[in-house]
């Protein structure tokens, strides 16, 4: 299983954990696997069409996701993924 780093943003829809263990083979079924384990991140995650959130910043071991094959990135077992929501404001 992948390790994936819960942002503190997103930490009340995955009961508080910072860390949650999900199954896939690719950055996209895991970040499923996480949805089905706590639902409320679904939303957060992904858009209706099931593409990640443009809001969404996702990393595989400290690399974008997005330069590499997107949700289809293949993971293995001792890699993790960060979540981080993208940040906006300012003047």
């Amino acid at each position: 299983m992948s390790t994936v780093k819960i942002p503190p943003v997103l930490r009340s829809s995955t009961g508080g954990a910072r860390e949650v263990e999900a199954e896939g083979q690719t950055v996209g079924d895991v970040l499923r696997s996480l949805a089905g384990q706590h639902p409320a991140t679904e939303s957060q995650l992904f858009s209706e069409e099931g593409e990640l959130n443009r809001y969404v910043n996702v990393y595989l071991n400290d690399e974008d996701v997005r330069v590499l094959e997107g949700l289809d990135t293949s993971v293995g077992e001792s890699d993790t993924i960060v979540i981080l929501p993208a940040m906006a404001g300012g003047r």
